[in-house]
Formats: structure tokens, sequence, C-alpha cells
């Protein structure tokens, strides 16, 4: 029976497989432990993801899209847009139907300015900039195809519960959204290959 695959970006040294793959693979730009079975060192802003087409079941980045640049000027002059290539990246690694899963603060919520390294502000709408054939991220290069599951507001404790929270953390995470004091944003989606 084939395994399934997971794979986590700008996962530190603690990678999470939010869908429950087999076997859970991690890439960020520390630099490499032993400790972390399936560990790749790499920067993925100026780097493409160091696997072959069509690896994983599912992906997440969990506090790491806010810091991928936009806009980047290579010496030589040439711009390049950093998100745009990671979101290529990722669809390329994912199976058809593999689930992309994103956890990041947006914009206008104040966690988005807070940490001097974010300088991504994604909104409740930059999802559609990868979503469908005609999406608006073609553009500046995108070349993927995403279908979204699911777009939503959420509290920093929720996301720390998984796919599929108690009752108890929905029910705590309703009353924090409507307190105004959701400042997270998830993202779902599937690649449609």
């Amino acid at each position: 029976m084939n395994k399934t695959k997971h794979l986590d970006l700008g996962s530190g040294y603690k990678p999470r497989n939010p869908y429950d793959c087999d076997i859970t693979y991690a890439a960020d730009v520390l630099p490499h432990t032993k400790e972390i079975k399936n560990y790749s060192q790499v920067n993925l802003f100026t780097n493409p993801i160091p696997f072959d087409d069509d690896t994983f079941d599912s992906v997440s980045a969990y506090d790491f899209l806010e810091h991928v640049p936009r806009v980047w000027l290579r010496e030589n002059g040439e711009t390049i847009f950093p998100f745009i290539s990671l979101m290529n990246e990722i669809y390329r690694v994912l199976k058809s139907r593999g689930k992309f899963y994103a956890f990041t603060p947006y914009y206008p919520k104040a966690q988005v300015f807070q940490d001097p390294t974010h300088v991504n502000f994604i909104t409740v709408d930059t999802h559609e900039y990868f979503c469908g054939v005609d999406c608006l991220g073609r553009v500046y290069g995108f070349n993927g195809d995403f279908e979204k599951i699911r777009v939503e507001t959420t509290s920093v404790k929720l996301s720390k519960k998984g796919l599929k929270p108690s009752i108890f953390y929905r029910i705590y995470d309703f009353k924090r959204k409507l307190q105004g004091k959701h400042t997270h944003l998830i993202w779902e989606l599937i690649a449609r290959k």
C-alpha cells in the first residue's frame, strides 16, 4: 500500500501534519538537524522546493506565507515574484487533488505588522489569485489551478487543535469571532491537475 506523504513548509524544528499523512517531510531555512527525519534546509524565497513533481498528498504552511516577499529585485536587475513562485512550487509538488493548508495572520489585524519580518500581507481574498484556470495570478506567472475548500478567519488557539477541533473549541472560536478577535486566516485548497 502506498504511504501518504505530507510536506510542512517553514516548519522550524517542529513540523506539522494536519492531514495525518503516514510520512512527514519538513523544509525550512534553519540549519539541518538529525533530530528531524526527512528535513531539508532550503531558502524557499529564492530556491525551488527540493522534491519531484507530484510527490505529496498535502502541503502545509503555518505562519510562513507572511514571511515570503511578494516582489524581489535580483542583483542583475531582474524582478521576480517569490510568493507567486512559491505557490507554483506548492502546486508542482502536490499530487492531483492534493491539499494545501495555510495558516497566516491577515490584514488589517495588528498581528500582520507586529513581527518585523512579515513582508507579505494576506487578505481574505488573496487566495483568489491562485484559484481557477482564469485566476488573477496568471498575469504574474502563476501556472497552477487550485480549488477552494475553505477560507476562513480563526484564532491562534483553534489552529493548535487540528482540523477537527472539539465542540468546546469551536464555540470558543465563534465567541472570539463575534468579539472581533480573529487574527489569522486559514486557507484550505486542492490542486486541480
